[in-house]
């Protein structure tokens, strides 16, 4: 196998590792909606997953998977091997994209941490240590404009995936023929959106509880879908976002299977083992 080759079979690995964990993530809040559980975030699907048999094998996979994926993130943002190109909107999708390499890798070496350690506390410390920078940054004289600016990303990311679903903007990656889109838009356009309905709502709470918060964990994936379920008709309203998010994890693994993986750039091998030095 050549090291091209090599490069596309991890970024596939990737897509399918993503798609795994928002599986896991989408269930959890299907099984919430039906009164059968709570939501999970993706420590939390990685904690679930380890306790399965073979559990150490699962997620060893995983944290292989999420490390190729920040990998090819890394490398469509610097390489720009997507050909987003310079201009103020490539720019703009290519930090997002490099965000969302840093984001997986810090998950896959979350999942690491489970992994060596063999026991589900040992996510907790990394939440303390959260909390701690966070009581230290809210203590800043006008922090809760910090809080404001923080939560502009995730409100940046979900309306972007929600233009993306209803324009399907993703099929120019895809080398599929109609008799597969037909089956793989619809699924797709879904969970985008849902995904994007998730940020939005993780935004509105970092905007709502303002610098109000220091004492608790930062909202993510979990407070959002608990969020969605205290809303009036939240058991339905829940039950349609998660089912969007195990979409979204359909989506994933479709990319892992038909999505292009560019690697006419030059020397993109090379460019690649540098970020792994």
């Amino acid at each position: 196998m050549s090291a091209q080759q090599g490069l596309i079979l991890l970024a596939r690995s990737g897509y399918a590792a993503r798609g795994v964990v928002y599986l896991i993530i989408g269930i959890f809040a299907l099984l919430a909606a039906q009164g059968a559980g709570q939501p999970a975030d993706s420590h939390s699907s990685l904690q679930a997953l380890l306790a399965q048999p073979f559990g150490n094998v699962l997620v060893g996979l995983v944290i292989v998977g999420l490390l190729a994926f920040a990998a090819w993130r890394v490398l469509q943002a610097t390489r720009d091997v997507d050909h987003h190109g310079t201009e103020f909107k490539g720019l703009v999708i290519r930090g997002g994209l490099l965000v969302g390499g840093a984001t997986y890798g810090l998950l896959a070496f979350f999942a690491l941490g489970l992994l060596i350690s063999g026991l589900k506390r040992s996510g907790g410390s990394g939440g303390e240590q959260t909390n701690d920078l966070l009581a230290h940054m809210l203590s800043w004289e006008h922090s809760n404009l910090l809080v404001y600016l923080v939560a502009l990303v995730p409100l940046a990311l979900g309306i972007v995936h929600i233009i993306k679903g209803w324009k399907a903007s993703f099929e120019k990656y895809f080398e599929a023929d109609e008799d597969v889109m037909r089956y793989v838009r619809p699924v797709s356009r879904f969970g985008l959106i849902a995904r994007g309905v998730a940020f939005i709502e993780i935004a509105a709470l970092l905007a709502i509880s303002g610098s109000s918060y220091q004492a608790m964990h930062p909202p993510g994936m979990k407070e959002a879908l608990n969020g969605l379920e205290d809303l009036p008709g939240g058991s339905l309203i829940l039950m349609i976002v998660a089912l969007g998010l195990i979409a979204f994890a359909a989506y994933s693994f479709a990319e892992a299977t038909w999505r292009r993986i560019n690697m006419d750039v030059p020397d993109a091998p090379e460019a690649v083992a540098r970020h792994f030095r």
